[in-house]
């Protein structure tokens, strides 16, 4: 885990796309940690992960549990609003791949209402076939983005980042989840009072309750914490 702030993200970005090379930004929720105690290439994108910031209450929980300091969460939506915002001031080009047709494209619009300023490079939905993978990658090469959000849903975005991240030489990847659904309007986002509070997770149960059975990892989770903190096998990596 990083230890830092929202802003402070944003500038270890930059800097590494000053750095050069292709670089696989993770926000790290407990549920993609959980099941990294059993799907081991999960921990091992998330070693090789050029930033890794705490997206979740149970991770900051988790930290305090184990003795660890993280200042706030980052969350991915909003990790990914402060690089555009960021990205369209220096005249940086961001791609957006990933969710339902037309999706991707109504995100971006938003965005250029909030950003006029931002170079969209382009979009792409996220049900595309193995089949038609190659011509993806494709588009997104010949775009030449300095960002890649990929909304593909955890963890499938993040082993496809992990995947292509070097063929596609893009410098800043990052799994985004649902942010599109969120941008484009589709999905409403709690209100800002519950995400202070730390609910903003309970707030997505109610308006989507087939996120119930993903849900059951949080309670084993704060398990796993709570064996590790009393020095018991089973940790959290």
């Amino acid at each position: 885990m990083d230890p830092v702030t929202l802003e402070e993200a944003v500038g270890k970005i930059f800097s590494l796309l000053q750095k050069g090379g292709s670089h696989q930004i993770l926000t790290l929720n407990p549920e993609f940690l959980f099941r990294a105690q059993k799907e081991r290439d999960l921990l091992e994108i998330a070693w090789r992960a050029s930033l890794v910031t705490a997206d979740g209450v149970g991770i900051l929980w988790a930290a305090r549990q184990l003795g660890f300091s993280l200042p706030e969460r980052v969350a991915g939506i909003d990790l990914m609003v402060a690089l555009c915002r960021r990205a369209a001031a220096e005249g940086l080009r961001v791609y957006f791949l990933g969710g339902r047709p037309g999706v991707a494209e109504e995100a971006a619009q938003k965005l250029l209402q909030r950003f006029p300023s931002l170079k969209v490079a382009g979009t792409q939905h996220g049900y595309f076939t193995p089949a038609e993978e190659p011509e993806v990658l494709e588009r997104v090469r010949r775009a030449s983005p300095h960002f890649l959000f990929v909304g593909l849903g955890s963890p499938r975005q993040e082993r496809w980042i992990d995947r292509h991240k070097e063929e596609l030489g893009v410098p800043i990847l990052m799994g985004v989840g649902g942010s599109f659904d969120v941008l484009s309007g589709r999905v409403k986002r709690a209100p800002l009072w519950w995400q202070k509070m730390g609910l903003e997770w309970l707030w997505r149960l109610i308006n989507e309750p087939r996120r119930l059975g993903r849900m059951t990892s949080l309670p084993r989770f704060a398990w796993r914490v709570w064996r590790s903190r009393k020095g018991k096998s089973g940790g959290v990596g």
